[in-house]
């Protein structure tokens, strides 16, 4: 009888240690989310998969959420790919950089659900990767550059960015692969060799003096590994 009573105990201490076992697994998260390394997405949706709560990032992208101690995040806005962020022992910050879905009617779906309080900030720098926004679907260098890049002119062999302006030229610097180059260098390469294409205005295009000061066009070509 005694044993008995002494079973139940333990049992009723167990159960009763479990709620705190259970808060002691719980972990809170801090974090960002941006788009373009440094524009603060808002109201972007962090899902943690445990427990299906989602909170929303503020004006400056970020947020904080209790998860469990080896959990998951997923992070999605309107006009972005969704991404999936596992959380370890290491995680002390998570910070997200969200891609836009290709297509520049995406750009409008992000300003007109919010989530970018400047639509200006959009064209300080731009991002192309050829896996997801399928660079073969184009035919030379300035179709992909004029249907993929919102806030970006081609006329003839011309580039210009919009709002973009120096006193010696409107045009472009071109630089592939770390080298700049010129529209001959673009008639040479095909949609299908180009692994990703960054486009750079303002402070971001600033590095380059004042040959950038009508903006910047990055080109990464793919290399073997690629």
């Amino acid at each position: 009888m005694k044993n008995l009573n002494f079973n139940h105990l333990v049992i009723i201490v167990l159960l009763g240690l479990l709620p705190v076992l259970s808060k002691s697994q719980e972990r809170t998260i801090k974090g960002m989310v941006t788009t373009f390394d440094s524009i603060p997405l808002i109201n972007a949706g962090v899902k943690v998969l445990s427990s299906k709560q989602i909170t929303l990032t503020d004006t400056f992208g970020r947020f904080e959420v209790t998860c469990a101690e080896n959990d998951k995040l997923k992070v999605s806005a309107k006009g972005f790919v969704s991404r999936k962020v596992k959380i370890d022992e290491k995680t002390k910050l998570a910070l997200v950089n969200l891609s836009f879905k290709s297509g520049v009617k995406n750009v409008e779906i992000a300003v007109g659900y919010g989530h970018i309080s400047d639509r200006d900030k959009l064209f300080a720098v731009s991002s192309l990767q050829n896996k997801q926004d399928n660079f073969s679907d184009y035919s030379n260098m300035y179709d992909l550059i004029r249907g993929m890049s919102a806030g970006v002119e081609v006329v003839g062999k011309e580039i210009t960015i919009r709002g973009e302006h120096s006193i010696n030229s409107s045009s472009v610097l071109i630089v592939v692969d770390g080298v700049v180059s010129d529209s001959d260098e673009l008639d040479r390469l095909m949609p299908y060799d180009v692994k990703s294409i960054d486009i750079l205005k303002d402070g971001a295009a600033a590095i380059y003096g004042s040959r950038g000061a009508a903006g910047v066009i990055l080109i990464t070509t793919k290399k073997g590994g690629d």
